[in-house]
């Protein structure tokens, strides 16, 4: 599975649509889809923001485990 397919399926697991997500991470939601897309790289602070809120649903998850195959 592709990192931009993972990191979609984790949002849809969490049940946020992009501009929900765009705003828990303080960007655009322009800014957010392109890095969703893989346009753009996520910032360090940000993708530790989305593994907090993977914490509830899997709590041993890791950074690595959403961005890198």
């Amino acid at each position: 599975m592709s990192n931009i397919n993972k990191i979609k399926g984790y949002r849809n697991m969490i049940g946020k649509t992009q501009s929900e997500m765009a705003k828990e991470l303080d960007i655009s939601s322009q800014s957010y889809y392109n890095k969703e897309n893989g346009y753009v790289s996520f910032k360090d602070k940000e993708k530790i923001k989305i593994k907090n809120m993977l914490i509830p649903l899997f709590p041993k998850i890791t950074i690595e485990d959403i961005f890198f195959d």
